[in-house]
């Protein structure tokens, strides 16, 4: 009985907190729609006509995102302020596109929506002046003449997507909240990762934008690392750039113990969704043992690359000659920038060749979790692995 109630208590509690976030979550997100509500009522009551003769701006307090939209229809743009605005978008509004023009150079927006039938100066010119004038800002076309041929001269030009008007409140805010998460996607990606050196008082960090570099060992150009044992025999690993770009692994192909292996010959071979990537090694030598927890646990890699990560013992044939060349410490670390900026750029590069072959086909097609994965991929193997 005082089992069954202690039980019940436990049920209650949980219960009772439970419902207590989910009032506190809700009258949260009630006065934020009020403030926002109130912020929209005295915005459209000030006049701006010294920066833009039909401008009209609503400023939220910490908004998701600032966005400028233009359209020659003045209901169109009441529904962006208003829909908008009470999902915690700040915007800015105007009729026509010179107006939109003169305030991107004075202003920072995240978006810019932009009508394609407009007089004066249509969306197509507006779009090409604004990833002129400032290339950060994504454009978004507002069409009611949602045809392929629109849409695909639109992206061409470095429109990001369109909306096709009219809409309702739900679709116009779900478009928005998906368009701001493609963005901070992109721009996370693009962000310039960190180099952190791991030393006796600094550990390693899990974050995909720092890479970590080991004080202790030494650093292979192909990202293979090897450490050095007692014994005079040496590990060999997958350093932490290569996990974290190369991204999820499926299999690891490793050698077989009594293996004899030649530097810059494959040492072992990473397997992800039927495509291949040999990993060159770093020393000559015979495999002595290998790592075989690894082929059951690959999620070893990503917790301990530098301890429990290691792939194979190898009792070297040159050690001294086969190390130089190889980095370690502190003077790993700005080579190992160079080596992101490398990558980064391989990446760029194959995203406009796909973009390329996508344009003249049809258009059509988005890039997938999997195609930014392979871009990953074959920008790996093109940047570090590839020889010219």
């Amino acid at each position: 009985m005082v089992a069954l109630l202690v039980v019940f208590m436990i049920v209650v509690f949980i219960t009772a907190d439970v419902l207590v976030r989910v009032a506190s979550h809700r009258f949260r997100e009630n006065k934020a729609r009020r403030e926002r509500a109130a912020a929209l009522d005295v915005g459209l009551k000030l006049d701006f006509a010294e920066e833009a003769k039909s401008l009209k701006r609503v400023v939220v307090s910490d908004p998701k995102a600032t966005i400028l939209a233009v359209d020659d229809e003045a209901i169109v743009l009441d529904s962006f302020r208003k829909i908008l605005v009470l999902a915690g978008y700040g915007i800015d509004t105007v009729e026509t596109g010179p107006e939109a023009l003169n305030l991107i150079k004075q202003y920072d927006y995240d978006f810019v929506f932009t009508d394609l039938k407009m007089p004066e100066m249509d969306g197509l010119d507006v779009t090409k002046a604004v990833k002129h004038l400032r290339p950060d800002i994504d454009v978004i076309m507002i069409t009611g003449y949602a045809t392929i041929e629109s849409a695909v001269e639109a992206m061409k030009y470095g429109a990001l997507d369109y909306v096709q008007k009219p809409f309702t409140e739900d679709e116009l805010v779900a478009f928005v909240n998906k368009s701001w998460i493609r963005r901070q996607d992109r721009l996370e990606r693009g962000r310039r990762p960190k180099i952190h050196l791991i030393t006796a008082t600094s550990g390693e960090t899990q974050s995909e934008h720092v890479f970590n570099v080991p004080a202790g060992l030494f650093i292979a150009p192909e990202h293979t690392w090897v450490g050095l044992e007692m014994d005079g025999s040496v590990r060999i690993g997958l350093d932490d750039l290569a996990q974290k770009l190369v991204g999820s692994i499926d299999e690891i192909l490793l050698p077989k113990s009594g293996q004899k292996i030649k530097k810059g010959a494959p040492v072992f071979t990473l397997v992800q969704a039927g495509r291949t990537l040999p990993f060159p090694s770093p020393i000559s030598g015979i495999v002595r043992t290998v790592n075989s927890e690894i082929k059951e646990h690959i999620e070893l890699l990503n917790m301990k690359p530098y301890e429990l990560g290691w792939l194979c013992r190898v009792e070297a044939a040159d050690l001294a000659t086969d190390l130089r060349g190889l980095r370690i410490g502190a003077n790993a670390v700005s080579w190992y920038q160079k080596e992101v900026d490398k990558f980064m750029e391989a990446v760029r590069n194959i995203s406009a060749e796909e973009r390329g072959s996508r344009e003249e086909s049809n258009g059509s097609e988005q890039e997938t979790v999997a195609d930014v994965n392979g871009h990953d991929w074959e920008a790996f193997s093109r940047s570090f692995l590839q020889k010219n």
